[in-house]
């Protein structure tokens, strides 16, 4: 399972020379957004032409991890709308069929490489499917920094922000721990420090090394908490406004730091350790961080009204995903 220019990459070749006859099935189509209109057809035939095999391999970003974990998951019929039923429930389920699952992911940011989850898009509806079961946690997780070298400068912001907001976001949590919190400050220290190098070298291997280090260790840190409040705007923002998610899950950082700050003193000390003791520092380092990766940080430069925003921000925070923030709770 990869992703349109892998081919053109070497990525394909690589992995037949590595496989020869053990690679039964290819899907080299996926596209960003797992969205349920492409990904039906892809379901149905895979399980139909593919239903044999006992592993699947997901090389690329999130969306073909995402797309990888939606894939393994079978049901009785070998329907792709059964199981849009099943997650419609909310609810955990036994699938009937199931596959192994390795990912080597060619981005560092996602983390879909040592959690469960995937995010399953329907635009048309304006819905978002969430989907993690047991099987769809990796078996194996691949780290090569030399698969991403020849990620583009937008690429790679976009996932590095996205790993940095995973690490925020395990801070300002309730399920947070003192594991999650060490996995987490290792994470942002190395991406406030790396990413904005990365991002004038984007050949650097000792560069390209260490963000992917942090985006695992910001895998680690969300996978024992799950993500919260900036994650939960970024569906909305995506769904409506069509963001990338690793823009949408990062732009508010800023305001989602002020408004966990001060609701919460063990959260506080691990936030200060990272930004120091004053907030408009704090907030304004963060903004800084951004802005010198081309980032906007208002939801008015994404054609956001303040109403809109406001609104959405209450929403999000009655979300799954905000319901983790510890700001949604009484201070």
């Amino acid at each position: 399972m990869t992703f349109p220019e892998a081919r053109e990459l070497g990525l394909i070749d690589r992995i037949q020379d590595l496989l020869g006859e053990r690679l039964v099935y290819l899907i080299e189509d996926v596209q960003p957004n797992p969205d349920v209109a492409r990904l039906r057809s892809t379901y149905e035939r895979f399980w139909r032409e593919a239903g044999d095999c006992q592993t699947v391999i997901a090389v690329g970003g999130g969306s073909a991890i995402d797309t990888a974990k939606a894939l393994i998951v079978g049901t009785e019929s070998g329907s792709f709308d059964e199981l849009l039923a099943l997650l419609a429930t909310g609810k955990p389920f036994v699938p009937a069929r199931s596959k192994v699952l390795i990912a080597a992911p060619t981005t560092a940011g996602t983390g879909s490489e040592v959690t469960p989850w995937a995010t399953i898009w329907d635009t048309v509806s304006q819905k978002k499917y969430s989907l993690h079961l047991d099987c769809t946690w990796p078996k194996v997780a691949i780290i090569d920094p030399e698969l991403m070298l020849t990620l583009p400068a937008r690429v790679t912001v976009s996932t590095g922000l996205d790993a940095l907001s995973h690490a925020l976001e395990s801070i300002w949590n309730v399920n947070a721990n003192p594991i999650s919190d060490n996995f987490a400050i290792s994470a942002i220290e190395d991406i406030l420090d790396c990413l904005p190098k990365l991002h004038r070298d984007l050949s650097s291997i000792e560069l390209r090394s260490r963000m992917a280090l942090a985006a695992l260790n910001a895998g680690m840190a969300f996978s024992n908490t799950k993500t919260a409040l900036a994650h939960s705007i970024s569906y909305e923002m995506t769904l409506r406004h069509g963001l990338p998610h690793g823009i949408a899950c990062s732009f508010t950082l800023p305001l989602v730091l002020g408004l966990a700050w001060g609701r919460d003193e063990s959260r506080d000390r691990v936030l200060q350790r990272l930004f120091g003791n004053d907030l408009v520092k704090a907030q304004a380092r963060l903004r800084d961080f951004l802005h010198s990766l081309e980032v906007k940080t208002e939801f008015a430069d994404y054609g956001v009204s303040a109403k809109e925003a406001e609104e959405m921000v209450e929403y999000a925070m009655q979300g799954a995903r905000g319901k983790n923030f510890i700001g949604s709770r009484a201070a």
